[in-house]
């Protein structure tokens, strides 16, 4: 299994907290895993409108990439967007933060995940908001520091960043630190468990930072993310590779991801090449070699791991181990799995259809989360899914894997058209969503889906601003390539 499930919107939260959380992880197996769990947990309705109330939370423009005035002015606002959800609370954080991975409707209150967090660094870097990766840079060195129960390494795969009110009426006052001085870990929601892939990609941000900014002890903490990933996941059953992390108690999960094991592939590299080592090309092989086994030739694609460590999972098949696998390995073999995604992961929401929630006269096209989206009949909070919801973060991320294929530019027009689509979505989707309760820039955040799409893997996706989709789309913008050495210095403009 692979991916962490993301929720949606929450507008009927119920009076006490979730009894319960289903045992999920990042994108799908850790206890209490992601942000998808609060979809199920927390019941309510899709969000109804935007609010009357709040006042505006923007940031000056800032440093963008050339092209057409439309690609200019969105790129511009996307990056106001993550200074909104950086800076949403700064009372309580004058220092260190991480920033709120989605806007309020979600229902997550400040909620930041790891994986988002890293996403906005990389994509900072990419814009040259080189202070602001540093601040979440900052962050992320401060949790893993800061731990209330480990020193071990590890982050957690959620943080409180900002002040809420639970659902059961007990206050939340803080902020990323604690009053004790230790890290404020998302224990409301259950996000207390470490991911390989939540640790790869903080890793990777980190790395780049370092890169960017000299400052050594970006790499210290990359460094102790990677020694924590090879002391508790490295597998040594038949299929190899890393194993999928450990839940909120500390329990090893034995299920294997394609995509993490390609997170690793790219981390162990860029440690590789920054601090040097032996172990870090062996652990980088040792990833590799799992992702190799988990190719299908015949359709051109890769499966989505293991449950056991010793079988192949061959379905749902989802799309980021494809878009990923050639960002990490650039492989020519590996590029046709971005074909397949092109096609088999077509979708077009279209205002009015069953199931779309899109305003009027708007059409969005991209692709979906996975093989299994395209058919489901599941509904989340009593809302039905719709099989053409289109995946904007990997809509972008898809357009982000083919302009680093286009040596030949044989793939220019997929990207702008792919990018069009998400300015689209950008501009007419998300309206009147909030960060602390204070209106976001207006047509900045990029939703993480076009209507509400089940995964097929246990958790949906909602129409709701998110850092890691507007990230992906700034990086497939600017043309870089977040998964490889020097890959944020190499922008091509579109």
């Amino acid at each position: 299994m692979t991916q962490t499930p993301r929720p949606g919107p929450v507008a009927d939260p119920p009076s006490a907290p979730p009894p319960s959380l289903p045992a999920l992880g990042r994108r799908t197996v850790l206890v209490a895993g992601a942000a998808g769990a609060l979809t199920v947990a927390t019941g309510g309705g899709a969000w109804a409108g935007p609010a009357t109330s709040a006042r505006p939370l923007g940031r000056r423009p800032g440093h963008h990439a050339g092209g057409s005035p439309d690609h200019v002015g969105s790129v511009r606002r996307a990056q106001d967007f993550l200074d909104a959800m950086t800076d949403a609370y700064p009372d309580v954080n004058p220092g260190p933060r991480m920033a709120q991975s989605y806007a309020d409707q979600l229902g997550l209150f400040s909620t930041a995940f790891v994986y988002d967090v890293a996403l906005t660094i990389c994509a900072s870097l990419t814009g040259g908001r080189t202070e602001r990766a540093r601040v979440l840079a900052d962050g992320l060195v401060f949790a893993q520091e800061h731990d209330p129960v480990y020193d071990d390494g590890r982050l957690r795969q959620g943080y409180n960043t900002g002040p809420y009110t639970f659902y059961d009426g007990n206050p939340q006052p803080y902020g990323l630190e604690l009053p004790d001085g230790t890290a404020n870990i998302g224990w409301q929601f259950g996000f207390l468990g470490t991911a390989v892939g939540d640790m790869a990609w903080p890793g990777i941000a980190l790395a780049h930072t370092y890169a960017a900014t000299g400052e050594r002890r970006y790499l210290d903490a990359a460094v102790r993310i990677g020694d924590w990933i090879l002391a508790n996941t490295w597998s040594e059953r038949t299929l190899g590779g890393f194993s999928f992390g450990v839940d909120g108690a500390n329990t090893p999960v034995p299920n294997g991801s394609t995509e993490h094991n390609i997170d690793c592939v790219a981390f162990f590299r860029l440690l590789r090449a920054l601090e040097g080592g032996r172990r870090w090309a062996r652990a980088a092989d040792h990833a590799r070699r799992f992702v190799d086994r988990m190719w299908e030739p015949r359709g051109g694609y890769f499966y989505t791991g293991t449950n056991d460590g010793e079988a192949i999972n061959p379905e749902p098949l989802p799309l980021d181990p494809q878009t990923w696998g050639w960002l990490a390995l650039r492989e020519n073999r590996y590029g046709r799995a971005l074909d397949w995604a092109a096609s088999d992961l077509a979708a077009t929401d279209r205002a009015g259809s069953a199931g779309s929630q899109l305003p009027d006269g708007v059409t969005i096209s991209g692709v979906t989360f996975s093989s299994a989206s395209l058919d489901s009949t599941a509904s989340y909070n009593g809302i039905p899914v719709h099989p053409e919801g289109v995946w904007l973060e990997g809509t972008a991320q898809l357009a982000c894997a083919f302009a680093d294929r286009d040596r030949g530019r044989r793939d220019a027009g997929r990207v702008e058209a792919l990018l069009a689509q998400v300015r689209r979505a950008q501009a007419e989707v998300g309206a009147g969503q909030t960060v602390g309760g204070r209106a976001l820039p207006a047509r900045a955040g990029v939703v993480a889906a076009s209507s509400l799409l089940d995964s097929g893997f246990g958790f949906g996706y909602f129409q709701v601003q998110h850092t890691g989709a507007t990230s992906w789309y700034l990086m497939a913008a600017a043309g870089v390539n977040p998964m490889q050495v020097n890959g944020l210095r190499r922008a091509r403009h579109h």
